[in-house]
């Protein structure tokens, strides 16, 4: 796994998303990240499995024609590069903070020591992963390091069905950490929460510095839920060109209605494992920073209102919610097809620099 090449002329221009519950990809023209095409394609419920063993692609063809039908909306007429920037689940990969009293400048000396590092915390073997890392901070006698590691075969998996698609993965990255991407690196710290089916990640960053990562698997009935929340309220309350072109996107009062009602109608308890992720995290934050959270930034295919319900009916208190994705970063008349704003948030961020 390798992060998004620093250099703008070497950067893919668009990306794309995989999740068990569909794709979604855009484009970009610059590194400012404004998506300038925006597409989503169905996807079949037992296509994709995400996890960190093999067998993630379920149905190989199902999965790359998707991935083809999105990116096929977005690409230009003209322009006939097929590089693109993958962004991948959550559940495939894993994502750590380490610290070191030193570590080597030099790339290839240093992956060998977070390699070793992550042989005893990994549930996988790491020597047959992909490895990657970022420095977040250092001081004397301290260098704090986000790593990122994916299996070699799953990650395989996920490329083979872009390259099946037609298109080539120059870059690779997590759901969370692509949202995150998309972020100013403002001293305000900030508290994520990606909620989509099969998993929910909580994340706090401050001044560009990743301080918690947290990946939890929902329960096989949540999962459930969720999923069927998500595509009840896809069918009615979606961003389409003529609210983009109007350069402001709804509250989704009736995607809110519309998840609250399914989760109130078929299990009055599921959403407390979700409250229970972001009630930990902002415990996290206060622990940490001395403050409490005010802001609570949604990402993934659950969408904020539905979130930010969850919490209020689990008594957690105090947290304003709102979407990460917001008007601005999406130009006029962007949108292809009918796409849900909290889908964007990994593809935005993944074509910003």
């Amino acid at each position: 796994m390798e992060f998004l090449p620093t250099t703008l002329g070497t950067r893919p221009r668009l990306a794309v998303e995989v999740r068990a519950e569909g794709v979604v990809a855009a484009r970009a023209e610059d590194a400012s990240g404004v998506l300038t095409a925006v597409a989503r394609a169905e996807l079949g419920h037992a296509a994709l499995a995400p996890g960190l063993k093999a067998g993630n692609v379920v149905d190989r063809t199902l999965v790359s024609g998707a991935i083809r039908s999105a990116l096929d909306a977005v690409v230009k007429g003209s322009d006939r590069s097929r590089d693109v920037t993958l962004v991948v689940p959550d559940a495939a990969v894993r994502v750590m903070l380490l610290e070191f009293d030193q570590l080597p400048s030099k790339l290839a000396e240093a992956l060998p020591v977070v390699r070793f590092r992550l042989k005893k915390l990994l549930p996988f073997e790491a020597d047959d992963a992909m490895v990657s890392y970022q420095v977040m901070a250092s001081a004397k006698g301290s260098v704090q390091v986000m790593a990122v590691a994916i299996p070699r075969e799953v990650l395989a998996e996920y490329e083979a069905v872009v390259v099946s698609a037609g298109y080539l993965p120059g870059a690779v990255l997590s759901s969370t950490l692509a949202a995150l991407a998309g972020l100013d690196e403002m001293e305000t710290a900030a508290l994520l929460v990606n909620a989509s089916e099969g998993n929910v990640t909580t994340a706090i960053v401050k001044g560009g510095v990743l301080l918690l990562h947290r990946a939890l698997e929902l329960s096989p009935e949540l999962s459930q839920l969720v999923h069927a929340g998500v595509a009840e309220a896809h069918a009615d309350s979606l961003i389409d060109a003529a609210v983009a072109s109007g350069g402001e996107i709804d509250r989704f009062d009736a995607e809110a209605a519309m998840q609250t009602a399914v989760l109130e109608r078929e299990m009055p308890s599921a959403a407390r494992e979700i409250a229970q992720a972001v009630s930990v995290a902002a415990a996290y934050f206060e622990d940490t920073l001395e403050a409490s959270p005010e802001l609570l930034l949604a990402a993934g295919t659950l969408g904020a209102e539905a979130l930010a319900e969850m919490l209020r009916e689990n008594e957690l208190e105090g947290l304003r919610v709102r979407e990460l994705m917001q008007a601005e970063m999406m130009a006029a008349g962007a949108v292809t097809g009918k796409v849900a704003r909290g889908w964007l948030a990994g593809v935005r961020g993944a074509l910003k620099n």
